[in-house]
């Protein structure tokens, strides 16, 4: 990690709570949260069902907003956004992958990886060059027109990273990216992600499971809401 990467928070939180309103009972998610999240990190968040941490995921990914509290991705504070500022600050600093891969079955791994390159106006053949350049960097430059159907859970998870990778995100989000696959398949997608942190990609990765956890360099334990501990480690 650089000194710039150092000196650089991708990821500030101060103070966040999250309250949803069910019926007649008001269900608090999140409890004065204070994260911080600087670039070149490899973090986990770790917490057993309902501790928020899948609230905590959506928050940082922008796809839901504090109740009360600041939340700043890359220095601007979501808070003053509209929907669609929104979403272009979320397509240009986050890359997700799901435990589901989300792949569209019809189209080939180059046509899934190229897609988000639609939205940002990028031509036909330069959406084709990042998508192979994203592919050949999870190892996968031999799969590039098999659909998801032809490709293993591994590969499809590879694939799913590659189309994360393909906006050049300054965060990839990751949420239980091992949880469908096989523990020795699941160790192969763990050394990827450590792989493309050495290379400076930010990555978090949201997980039950110590296991996992216990791969990344830094640890962040939710529970009930509040975040209870946070460790580093040898990961």
């Amino acid at each position: 990690m650089t000194e710039s990467q150092e000196a650089s928070a991708v990821i500030e939180l101060a103070s966040v709570t999250r309250v949803y309103e069910m019926a007649a009972e008001s269900v608090h998610a999140l409890r004065g949260v204070d994260l911080e999240i600087r670039a070149g990190e490899l973090v986990s968040i770790i917490g057993p069902s309902g501790s928020g941490k899948s609230t905590l995921m959506n928050l940082i990914g922008c796809l839901d907003r504090p109740t009360a509290g600041t939340y700043r991705l890359g220095g601007t504070d979501i808070l003053g956004l509209d929907d669609d500022a929104l979403a272009r600050l979320r397509n240009r600093h986050i890359g997700f992958v799901f435990q589901s891969f989300n792949l569209l079955p019809r189209q080939t791994a180059r046509e899934n990886v190229a897609l988000p390159l639609r939205y940002t106006g990028a031509s036909a053949s330069e959406r084709t060059q990042r998508a192979e350049e994203a592919l050949a960097r999870v190892e996968l430059k031999d799969r590039m027109e098999h659909r998801p159907d032809q490709l293993s859970g591994g590969q499809k998870q590879r694939v799913a990273i590659a189309r994360a990778l393909v906006t050049k995100p300054s965060l990839l989000l990751a949420d239980e990216p091992t949880g469908s696959l096989d523990q020795s398949t699941g160790r192969e997608i763990l050394a990827l992600f450590k792989r493309l942190n050495a290379e400076g990609v930010t990555v978090v990765i949201v997980t039950h499971d110590p296991a996992i956890a216990a791969e990344t360099h830094r640890q962040v334990h939710i529970v009930d809401g509040r975040i209870v501990a946070d460790e580093r480690g040898a990961g």
